[in-house]
Parts: structure tokens; sequence; C-alpha cells
């Protein structure tokens, strides 16, 4: 009996020792796994924007800022990432470009580069996924994410459909303002 009793001991500190793992339920098992087998594309820089062409993303009024849409470079990758490129005009007058995209799945965003006043592109140093959420720099984000592109949120609106809704200026998904 004193042999079972130390077995035991040793049984329960061995389990005591062990690293617990959490439970795995089915989402979050095939969350994992859809996430380890997403490759991204290498993103094809678009044309540079031009002005008549670009379409308003109505971002309210949290800011004096204008944000803009080219339509010609919105596009929805294999990998599922809608990419695009937009305008940011501030009230002072300076004007910023970006190509970028928004992966629905993840609610993530990416900025892949940068415009320069002679219509090239430059690589972002730093093209990281980042959350997207609602008190952001860049509101147009959270707005593009929520209202015109990802309203399923698990995958994105096919860009016709997207375009459509920001060129009539009224989101597809009108009761989604909240950063959840």
């Amino acid at each position: 009996m004193h042999r079972s009793f130390i077995a035991a001991g040793v049984f329960l500190l061995a389990a005591a020792c062990a690293k617990p793992q959490p439970p795995e339920t089915g989402f979050e098992a095939d969350f994992e796994n859809d996430n380890k087998s997403w490759r991204e594309i290498e993103a094809q820089m678009p044309a540079y924007p031009r002005g008549e062409n670009l379409v308003p993303i109505p971002t309210g009024t949290a800011t004096s800022h204008r944000f803009l849409i080219d339509p010609q470079s919105l596009a929805l990758g294999e990998d599922g990432v809608m990419r695009y490129t937009v305008v940011a005009k501030a009230a002072g007058g300076a004007v910023n470009v970006s190509f970028e995209g928004i992966r629905c799945e993840t609610r993530e965003r990416k900025v892949y580069a940068i415009g320069h006043r002679d219509g090239t592109w430059v690589r972002a140093r730093n093209a990281q996924w980042q959350r997207i959420v609602l008190r952001d720099l860049t509101p147009y984000s959270h707005t593009l994410y929520h209202q015109f592109f990802c309203n399923e949120r698990t995958r994105p609106n096919p860009p016709r459909v997207a375009l459509e809704a920001l060129r009539r200026g009224r989101g597809l998904n009108p009761g989604a303002a909240t950063d959840d």
C-alpha cells in the first residue's frame, strides 16, 4: 500500500508540473488552421491615382480631412485581401497617397506603398498587418472595413458591390459604427 501511495504521489506531481493545454473549440482550431495555411500574394503596384477618378470615403465628421479611393485600384486578390489606393487630403492642403490592403478575416490593414508627387511608388518600410480600430488615426480604414468591404466580416464583398456603395455614399452595413 505504501508503494501505491508513493506512485500516486509521483503521478500527481508530474501532472501538476506539466504545462496545461487550453481546450480547443472547433472555431479556435479552425481559425488557427486557416491562419497557418493562409498565404499572402505579392501585391502589384497599381497605376498612380488620377484626381478625376477618385471616390469619397464617407467617414463622418470626426475629422476635417477628406479620404478618397481610386476605383481603378480596387481589387480582390486570390488571398482574400481587398487592395486599394487611398488619397488623404488634409484641411491644410497636404495630400498623402498610399496603396493598402484590408483582410476581412482578421480585421487588419496593411500599407504596401506610399505615393510620391511625381507619380511613383515607394514600398512601405514596415509593411505589417495592423488591427483596424475605431479610434485609429485612419478612420477611413474602419469605415471601409465595416461599411463597404467586410460587412460579413469573414469574407470581402465583391469589389463591384463595394464600389457601387461608395459611389452612393452609403455603406452596406449602416448600423456598424462600433469598435467590436
